[in-house]
């Protein structure tokens, strides 16, 4: 499995079908530079984890927006398959209108780029991947199938990047937005430990 963070995210160019519905034959992840990016991997459309992740992400999209964040969901099926989930009311497996754009991997390109493709079974691990607005990747967790993702955790490590690129200051452990961060060198180490036993 490679390690992307700390590396720029690998490009494409796949077609996808937008958050309106429509179908965009030529869409780039360098079309989004200046913008964070959380780009998610799924296995396949019309399965059973999958629609939880997805639509999640949809019903926090206003959280993802106010951070200026583009989230990009992709697996392996076709744009007109990803259309048919979306078309496919919620009560009945499909994903109903998500609220940001799907990307159609069916040459496997973007999950081999990623390194997430699960070659015996054909599809793509579960991974999310952080990406700041130079395009590099800073943060990656990588799920086997069974286990679905949490959106909150994407958020916090939102939070967390946009703060110390902010502040300059590192997010500690279970650090959340609002917690007090410490400075990056011994004595802001020493201080905000100093400071935790002390609320204890």
């Amino acid at each position: 499995m490679s390690v992307l963070v700390g590396k720029e995210a690998p490009d494409f160019t796949a077609a996808a079908v937008l958050a309106d519905g429509t179908i965009k034959t030529d869409f780039s992840l360098s079309d989004f530079k200046g913008k964070y990016v959380v780009l998610f991997f799924y296995p396949l459309d019309f399965t059973f984890v999958c629609p939880t992740e997805l639509i999640a992400f949809s019903k926090r999209i206003k959280e993802f927006e106010d951070r200026d964040v583009q989230v990009i969901g992709c697996s392996i099926d076709s744009q007109f398959t990803h259309v048919a989930w979306r078309d496919t009311p919620v009560d009945e497996g499909g994903i109903g209108a998500v609220a940001y754009p799907l990307v159609a991997d069916v040459k496997h390109e973007i999950c081999q780029a990623y390194d997430v493709e699960f070659g015996e079974a054909g599809v793509a691990f579960r991974g999310s991947f952080l990406i700041d607005k130079e395009g590099i990747v800073h943060h990656q967790v990588v799920n086997n199938l069974p286990l679905g993702r949490n959106v909150d955790e994407m958020l916090r490590m939102i939070d967390a990047l946009q703060f110390t690129e902010k502040y300059g200051e590192v997010c500690p452990a279970g650090w959340n937005k609002g917690d007090q961060a410490m400075k990056p060198d011994a004595e802001g180490v020493s201080s905000y430990l100093k400071a935790q036993v002390e609320n204890l």
